[in-house]
């Protein structure tokens, strides 16, 4: 199956990021800090940056909060950061950006819930607010449905049309319903108040999977703003990644999607960066975006008598993660190499051959030795205690020749 083309959409502009149908789909994430906690929501957000991710999400809920953010967005500006800061806002958006005029301007974009702005004729007024604030600067908003705060005002005003009906839909359906109601009237509602259809972004998240694939996909049939992905709640580690690249994979390879964001639970002593490299090994894996050479590694079987193999894939990847900054700088293209650490015969040297270079280490019963391969042909073979070294000192040759080529050739 070939990936479909992304819908057409406007390019928002965030900050000096553009996201968009002509651009890469970009990365999200979303600190866990009180904001308020200047040193923490620093380093976090630096952490988050420094992985890779390209919009950095902070939640602003109270006046201590609104004071911290240009503060915080202007040291990360002074220590050379430069990625785009979003203020999430839930109940008290329209009060916090009106009273902290610098809070509003130093943040490159506002998330609203329209869920969660006000009921009966304060919803409209607070929603309103909200954006002329986003007018007055120049600040596009992503409007941010969520099931576990959808407006119930909606829900139950669709609950009680659908009772009426011949054949009324399911608690399901109606829901799906009102998740892109409450989505598309608040954009509308946004651009009859001024906000231009290149400042708005939506979302529509849900905490189950195929849920949320069908309400994603039948919002992308009813409008081209940008979509901003997400699996909300998704859970922890393994769970959670899980079920998340699942579901963002299956809209991404439809083209539906411009921004996503991998939500994972947090867990003590993992990184909150984990699921800014979620999103990018998703969308390198879907050949979306590519972020550093990837590497193929042999997942071991009764062949694989030895763990060298596990080891000198573990080795490789961790000399990727250290010179990828000075690859990047100075060998264009160096992201799409592919590389094969292989443990035996089987398959060793078929995947060796399909990689820029591969390495076939031997498996029970097999000679102790490993031929290389280099754009599909044998280039030598390694045996005794120097493989690894002798294996890296090839790859550095060959990354150096072939994509230092490729950038003079360019210029």
């Amino acid at each position: 199956m070939q990936l479909k083309p992304r819908r057409k959409t406007p390019t928002v502009m965030i900050g000096d990021v553009p996201v968009g149908s002509d651009y890469p789909v970009v990365v999200q994430s979303m600190t866990d800090t009180p904001t308020a906690d200047i040193e923490r929501t620093l380093t976090q957000t630096k952490e988050l940056i420094e992985a890779g991710s390209e919009l950095v999400r902070w939640t602003v809920n109270d006046d201590d909060a609104a004071r911290a953010v240009p503060h915080i967005i202007q040291r990360l500006r002074d220590e050379g950061y430069k990625t785009p800061i979003i203020g999430d806002f839930h109940f008290n958006g329209h009060t916090l950006l009106t009273k902290h005029p610098d809070c509003a301007k130093a943040l490159a974009k506002y998330r609203i819930n329209p869920g969660n702005v006000g009921k009966g004729e304060r919803h409209d007024e607070n929603f309103s607010a909200i954006i002329k604030v986003a007018i007055e600067h120049n600040k596009p908003v992503r409007i941010g449905v969520n099931w576990g705060s959808l407006d119930q005002e909606l829900l139950t005003n669709l609950m009680d049309e659908n009772a009426k009906l011949d054949q009324p839909k399911d608690f399901k359906e109606v829901t799906y319903e009102a998740m892109i109601t409450s989505a598309l009237t608040s954009a509308g509602l946004a651009q009859e108040i001024g906000l231009g259809k290149d400042k708005i972004t939506l979302s529509v998240k849900m905490s189950i999977l195929q849920d949320m694939v069908t309400v994603y996909q039948r919002l992308s049939e009813q409008c081209d703003y940008v979509l901003h992905l997400g699996l909300t709640e998704a859970g922890a580690q393994i769970q959670g990644i899980a079920s998340s690249s699942a579901a963002l994979g299956i809209l991404l390879q439809q083209g539906i999607g411009d921004t996503i964001r991998v939500s994972l639970t947090p867990q003590p002593d993992v990184p909150r960066s984990r699921e800014v490299e979620v999103c990018k090994h998703l969308l390198q894996s879907m050949g979306l975006r590519y972020f550093k050479p990837s590497v193929t590694s042999c997942p071991g079987c009764g062949r694989t008598s030895s763990n060298y193999f596990q080891i000198l894939a573990m080795d490789i990847n961790e000399h990727i993660e250290r010179k990828m900054p000075h690859w990047k700088k100075e060998y264009p293209g160096v992201e799409k190499l592919k590389i094969a650490v292989m443990g035996c015969v089987v398959n060793g040297p078929g995947e060796s051959r399909h990689a820029n270079i591969g390495i076939s280490l031997p498996g029970a019963s097999e000679k102790p030795v490993a031929p290389v391969y280099v754009d599909g042909q044998q280039h030598t073979t390694l045996k005794g205690d120097n493989i690894k070294e002798e294996f890296i000192d090839i790859l550095e040759k060959y990354i150096k020749n072939t994509c230092l080529a490729n950038k003079e050739g360019k210029e």
